[in-house]
This record gives C-alpha cells, structure tokens and sequence, in this order.
C-alpha cells in the first residue's frame, strides 16, 4: 500500500460528534480519500495525553477508574451508538504506539539527533508540574509558587541541514505549497524539550527518564506511523489543519520517518458544520434525501475544506451545496475508469483541482458505487 490517510489524533475533550462534528473533519477527509484509492478503512486516532485529561481523571465522580479505560470511555461515548469505527480505534498510548515511539527515541539517540540531559526547567514547587516561562498560575494546582528545577530530560536539537517544515513533509502539489507555514514552523527554540509531566502517556522510565513522558506533539506522529505500519502503507498521511500543523511540526521533526514509512502532513480548513440548517430550504427545494445530505455534509464539505484551506463562512454553504448538487445530478450511469484513475493519481499527489471539477466529482460518484461514499462510522 503506498499511502493512507489518516486523521490528525483528535484531542480527547468532553464533546460528542453529534454536539461538535466539526472535530470530524479529518476524520472523514481521511475516509473519502481512502475510499477513493480503494482502501479499506483506517482506524481513528486519538491523543489522549493532555494536562486537561489529567484534570478530567483526578476531579471525575464515582470510584476511580484506570486512566487508560476512563480514556477508552470518553472515546465510546463521542460515537453514536452502533456507529463505531469500522477501522477501530488508536490512541497515542497504545502498546503498540508505545513501542514504536520508543523504537524511534533510541534511533535517534543513536544518530545524536536526540540527547537525555541535564535541563533547568520551570517547576511548581507545590506539584512538581513543569509549568514553562513566563509567570502565571501552575495548571495543574493552580500555585504561583514556582522555581528552576534541574533534572534529566529527552531532547531535540533541529536539524542543521534542513528546514523545519519542506515541500517534502506537505502531502500537496507544487502550485499548493503553504509557504507561510514553512516560515512559521520554523520559529521554535533550537533545542526542544520532549519529556513533559503527566499522570498519563508514554512513559520514558525505560530511558532512565522517571515520571517523566512523551510529549504529545511527538506522540502525534508515532501514533500516525504506528497505524500505517499496521496497515503496510509506505507513506502516512495526516489530515490536520495548518494552526495544528505549525504548532506540531517542529516536535516531529525527527518522528515523521521510520522503517521504511514516511509521515506527511494534508493541511485541511475549519467547516461550518453548526450552520447546516441554513440549507432546510435548498434540501426542500431540491427534494434531496438524507443520504444526499449525508454525502454534501461528510464527504463533499471535507473534500473542499482539503481544497480550500482557510475557514469556510456559512455563508458560502448555500453555493457549495449547489456545487454539490450539479455534479451529483451529473452523476454518469457508468464510470469513465481512465477519468477515475486520473483522479486516485491526483489524491496519490496531493493535486486537489479535480475538487473544483463538476464532471471529476460526478464520475467519482459514480466510481465509488455510493453516491457519494460516506464514511458510515460517523
């Protein structure tokens, strides 16, 4: 399999897809795309490890539960019900993410582009919570009363012979390239600090690194790598938005290739998914029915936000669902193979014109049996 889409591990907050679909948009960008090549569906990512999550755990009511099933609850309860992903599910600390994050740390231990040493960091006196520059409250107990700590930590140095962020690392094509964010990626510290305090994540003991984890800006990516390796693919796709891809980018700097598998990013906008009941009147007008709507809303709107990068406006919904719908009443009775082909190379490359096409959405309609295809796990 030489690429597959998967989504930007989703933070694991107090929200259902039913109360904020927005969160689904990589999601289901990832599930067009891999339908359109003809794979089968991947497994949703989550990125459990958060201060917020720990907070979640620490003050939930009732019996305490282990984190990684209060975690696994929280996931069940996003999706309704029967309606879990067909491709299952990964967090960033699973067993299997864990171990190939640490495969990756001790390779680049190895190579010198990652080094455990003796840092001076911000510190809570009243929690022990690294707390970062700057003077403000502690997160986690809410103290003021700070101090430098020394202790043992994993860090990064960036690389000296390449950028932070180049047109390699962009699933896009050459006309595509986000210049600015290459620019953007690029304003971090020299040196990085990849061990954090938690009460949950990959834990770095095996490292000499005791009660300290991985960063999750780090876990993001060996969470992408560790389900492309479980499905053979050779290149990784991340659907994420570009705001998430700039404050990710540098931390994954030496995690975004391994064993043979390469980590890309797909930058995708933000839709306007609590403004669908604008379109009552166009649905009424057009008679559509509820697949229809499913397929504009979780199909065709991803699609475009893939095209079209920056926020999309309710107001532009009513011209994008006619767009849709022309190129659904094209839809041909059979599809032209050598049209559809052209397209599977064009999602392959990152070339996203045939977005904008009437004629190349309808014959994928028709390509992919359903019209549209819908990721039904959502």
């Amino acid at each position: 399999m030489r690429h597959l889409f998967l989504n930007g591990p989703v933070q694991n907050g107090p929200f259902t897809f039913d109360t904020r679909p927005g969160k689904a948009v990589g999601i289901r960008l990832a599930a067009a795309l891999n339908a359109i090549l003809g794979l089968p569906p991947a497994p949703h990512l989550w990125n459990t490890v958060t201060l917020a999550g720990d907070l979640r755990h620490r003050q939930a009511e009732g019996p305490k539960i282990p984190r990684q099933r209060f975690e696994a609850d929280l996931i069940t309860d996003k999706y309704p019900p029967g309606q879990f992903p067909v491709g299952g599910i990964m967090t960033d600390t699973d067993a299997e993410v864990a171990n190939l994050a640490l495969e990756m740390i001790e390779n680049n231990l190895r190579a010198g582009t990652l080094g455990i040493s003796r840092e001076t960091v911000p510190t809570c006196r009243s929690c022990g919570h690294m707390t970062g520059t700057g003077s403000h409250r502690c997160n986690t107990c809410g103290s003021t009363d700070t101090e430098d700590r020394p202790g043992l930590h994993l860090v990064a140095e960036l690389a000296k012979d390449r950028p932070v962020l180049d047109r390699s690392d962009i699933h896009a094509s050459h006309r595509q390239q986000p210049k600015h964010l290459q620019h953007t990626a690029a304003n971090v510290a020299e040196r990085l600090i990849l061990s954090r305090t938690r009460d949950h994540g990959i834990d770095l003991s095996p490292l000499g690194l005791n009660g300290l984890v991985l960063d999750p800006r780090v876990g993001v990516h060996a969470t992408v790598l560790a389900a492309a390796r479980r499905h053979e693919a050779d290149t990784a796709v991340m659907t994420i938005t570009e705001n998430a891809a700039n404050h990710v980018a540098a931390h994954g700097q030496h995690f975004r290739q391994h064993d043979g598998t390469r980590l890309q990013y797909a930058l995708h906008g933000h839709l306007p998914y609590d403004h669908m009941a604008s379109l009552q009147p166009l649905h009424e007008a057009y008679r559509v029915t509820q697949e229809v709507k499913d397929g504009f809303e979780a199909w065709f709107l991803p699609l475009f936000s893939l095209r079209t990068k920056a926020v999309t406006g309710p107001e532009q919904l009513p011209a994008l669902f006619k767009q849709y719908m022309r190129a659904h009443l094209a839809k041909p009775a059979a599809a032209d193979g050598a049209a559809f082909e052209a397209v599977q190379n064009s999602v392959s490359t990152g070339d996203t014109e045939w977005i904008a096409s009437k004629q190349a959405l309808a014959n994928v309609m028709a390509a992919c049996v359903t019209a549209p295809v819908v990721p039904a796990e959502i």
